[in-house]
């Protein structure tokens, strides 16, 4: 076993109320002026930025807005968010959203760092420097950004769209207020869609070639039940107070770094790669598209190492057949209204799409994708073939 590294610099306030500290704890920090960016409206309906506002006048610290993040985020919003916090002497930028605001949040803070083009951080062609300090006020339990090295953004300006990630440490948001009464009005599809990708997160992680810790293992068994136990709680009550706080905590922990410790590696994320072709092309929602593709990426690799499906069944349902629990986790989607497949997303995917989607995925079959098994685009085009009906 390597050495795996652990860093969780953010600093969490969790609890009722834990956006009421948003401009006492920028003041501590010595902010002058701050950008906040969030999506499309809610946080304004609902009056939440008007009280964030307001916290920061009380504080003396200046603030200008940008708003129009949507799911999948878009570059070009971005590089509008890199020349506002240039022209605005921003010091700061607080993400008021989910991981879609958070991700654009933390791309601006890139591009404004250091300048230059800020996409080739996300295909490869330069490495983060630095970034504009960001710190956020979560309002959907999903993506995990509050707490992690990531950050996916999608290139609205090519044809085709593409879809890519950046992970650095630079990307770890200074502070996050969790308050899980603002994900109250979070829609049930949105509530079941993040929930999806909070497990995904540890499921990723969870396959992985080399060797592991039991103990790290037992940790994801557990916070996959509480997942599978909240959500429905959640979608029956949204105002069920203890539900939501368990799902925003678990999307936290989910996606920290926690569920790899002693690892030999970062784990498989070959289904975060062959969604983003999805989210990327026809903007279907993350977690749904990685319900819709889990299913068909394990079976196909079930061979690879039948004995760590047996472990995650054995942990998580006290199943020991691989095929039964590969059918359980694809019953609790369908019990959330999840697709667990293409045609569950409105899609109709036929030959040339699966192989053009494969094609993307490799970047024209110039990378292989994967840990647990190493995929080619042959292996990722059989996938998308499987997930929709044609294998």
């Amino acid at each position: 076993m390597g050495i795996m590294e652990y860093y969780t610099p953010t600093h969490v306030y969790f609890g009722k109320g834990a956006e009421n500290k948003a401009g006492e704890v920028l003041k501590g920090l010595g902010v002058k002026k701050v950008l906040l960016h969030f999506g499309t409206g809610s946080v304004k309906k609902s009056g939440l930025l008007d009280r964030v506002e307001k916290d920061l006048d009380a504080n003396g610290i200046g603030y200008t807005e940008l708003g129009g993040v949507v799911p999948n985020p878009r570059i070009s919003l971005a590089r509008k968010g890199i020349e506002l916090v240039k022209s605005e002497g921003i010091d700061f930028i607080l993400a008021v959203g989910g991981g879609s605001v958070l991700d654009s949040a933390k791309c601006i803070g890139y591009g404004a760092y250091a300048g230059g083009d800020v996409w080739d951080y996300y295909c490869g062609k330069r490495k983060v420097e630095g970034t504009v300090p960001v710190g956020t006020i979560l309002t959907l339990s999903a993506t995990g950004s509050e707490m992690s090295d990531s950050s996916v953004m999608t290139n609205d300006e090519t044809d085709p769209v593409y879809k890519r990630g950046v992970n650095t440490d630079f990307g770890r948001v200074k502070f996050a207020l969790l308050n899980p009464e603002l994900t109250y009005t979070v829609s049930k599809y949105q509530t079941a869609s993040g929930s999806t990708d909070i497990m995904m997160h540890t499921l990723e992680r969870f396959f992985h070639s080399g060797g592991g810790l039991d103990m790290t293992d037992r940790l994801a068994f557990a916070l996959l039940k509480e997942v599978m136990d909240a959500t429905p709680k959640a979608l029956s009550n949204p105002e069920d107070y203890d539900a939501r706080a368990n799902l925003m905590w678990a999307g936290s922990i989910s996606h920290n770094g926690l569920m790899a410790v002693g690892n030999d590696s970062r784990g498989d994320w070959s289904c975060h790669q062959i969604e983003h072709e999805l989210s990327a092309e026809y903007d279907v929602a993350h977690g749904a598209g990685l319900a819709a593709i889990w299913g068909s990426w394990a079976r196909y690799v079930l061979d690879t190492n039948r004995d760590r499906f047996v472990k995650l069944g054995e942990g998580v349902f006290g199943e020991s057949d691989p095929v039964k629990t590969i059918e359980k986790f694809e019953a609790f989607f369908k019990s959330i209204d999840m697709p667990v497949d293409i045609a569950g997303l409105g899609l109709s995917f036929d030959e040339a799409a699966c192989r053009r989607a494969a094609l993307g995925v490799t970047f024209q079959d110039a990378r292989t994708i994967g840990d647990f098994k190493v995929l080619n685009t042959e292996d990722i085009f059989n996938i998308y073939m499987m997930a929709s009906g044609l294998k």
